[in-house]
């Protein structure tokens, strides 16, 4: 599991972003299980994740931040990255982020990747 704390800040809300090989429902299961035995994340306002399967198939999730997983999802699209989930997981800091927050799900996922090829 790669994981990238503290992407991220605005008024009040922090990001971060992790992720790991995923081929299934099963798999995406076992990562989000295995994430949330941090106390931190199991305590986040929203973990959302997702994955572009190998036979094209996407699995996403909102986790409440409506609109966040295919967000994600596209930019796997993007970056032709297959049977992997990212999750970005998001601290509310009291303050609505209105669209900005799509900005940072993307900047969350471009770090994540840019992390993969180093």
């Amino acid at each position: 599991m790669l994981q990238i704390k503290n992407v991220v800040s605005d008024r009040g809300s922090k990001y971060a972003v992790s992720g790991g090989e995923a081929v299934d429902r099963h798999s995406v299961d076992e990562f989000l299980k295995e994430l949330k035995k941090d106390k931190k994340f199991a305590r986040a306002t929203h973990n959302t994740w997702a994955v572009l399967r190998t036979d094209g198939a996407p699995l996403k999730s909102d986790d409440g931040e409506a609109g966040a997983g295919m967000v994600i999802l596209r930019m796997l699209e993007r970056a032709q990255l297959f049977d992997h989930i990212v999750v970005v997981t998001r601290w509310y800091g009291g303050k609505h982020l209105g669209g900005d927050r799509f900005r940072h799900v993307q900047d969350c996922v471009q770090t994540y990747i840019d992390a993969l090829k180093t």
